[in-house]
């Protein structure tokens, strides 16, 4: 049944990312139904998924943002079981999601003054692959996945246009690059040309081999211990999203930017830092 759902999200779009999570989450539940009932899975139980949930809250500790993202799971396997008419019915709905208790701060962990030392650090290093990709992330709002899929036909430095492809490649949408990123990404090029390096793919590994993401974590880490503060691929991310919206970039704008599919988890970024209202409230 696995392999059926796996296929029904390939071919729905999704990302490797997203269906192997997708695929943890619901395997997890499998595996939990399992253990606790001791017959075969036939089909998806409201009564079952809430058992599960109390599980999840009482024995595994879990918060309510981990377990929202298993339910998130859940009901795409609930829609995947009906289209297969394995069942007729949709027994989950996002009204069974736990309620997260939203924090009155942002989102990104990291500020300017640390993405700024954080790339200084990458660019010294000497390392022009590393610090377009680091700069890439930080001011374009990709995902790592994303960053490391694109190809050298998927942008333009003349009308700052990149094109970023997800799911099997049907789904795409454009974004733009400012002084930095386009500056970065100009001296990689020079860099790759010099080389004499052919990939059709924009990061590649010293083996001419597209830059894969364990490389690359560890390179962060690396990096990440050298200024002494923890910083990820997605940290980054957070980070553009953050600055985005506080530099005066729309909800709107910045969704698109970072292709968010719902404008909620954009609207999340709205939220001042700690450190405007520490100064707002020292001028009080």
């Amino acid at each position: 049944m696995l392999e059926q759902f796996e296929q029904y999200l390939r071919e729905e779009g999704k990302s490797e990312n997203t269906i192997k999570g997708y695929l943890q989450s619901v395997s997890g539940f499998l595996k939990w139904f399992d253990e606790s009932k001791g017959v075969e899975f036939k089909q998806l139980h409201r009564e079952n998924v809430q058992e599960y949930i109390s599980f999840l809250r009482t024995v595994k500790n879990a918060k309510p943002k981990t377990i929202n993202t298993k339910l998130n799971a859940l009901v795409k396997f609930n829609e995947f079981l009906i289209e297969t008419k394995v069942q007729r019915d949709m027994v989950l709905t996002k009204k069974d999601y736990m309620k997260v208790q939203q924090q009155y701060a942002s989102l990104a962990k990291v500020e300017l003054k640390d993405v700024e030392k954080f790339r200084q650090l990458v660019l010294d290093s000497g390392n022009k692959r590393n610090y377009a990709l680091v700069t890439l992330l930080a001011y374009a709002g990709l995902r790592i996945s994303e960053a490391l899929n694109l190809k050298m036909s998927d942008f333009n430095l003349v009308s700052r246009e990149i094109t970023v492809r997800s799911g099997k490649g049907d789904k795409y949408r454009v974004v733009f690059m400012n002084d930095k990123v386009k500056s970065a990404l100009q001296s990689w090029l020079k860099e790759r040309k010099e080389k004499g390096i052919d990939s059709e793919y924009l990061f590649v590994s010293n083996r001419n081999k597209r830059l894969d993401r364990t490389t690359v974590n560890k390179l962060f880490k690396e990096y990440s211990e050298r200024i002494g503060k923890d910083i990820t691929p997605h940290d980054l991310r957070h980070f553009f999203c953050s600055h985005a919206i506080h530099s005066g970039m729309s909800v709107h704008e910045v969704a698109n930017q970072a292709g968010h599919s719902n404008i909620h988890t954009t609207l999340l970024y709205t939220n001042p830092t700690k450190e405007e209202l520490i100064r707002k409230m020292n001028q009080l």
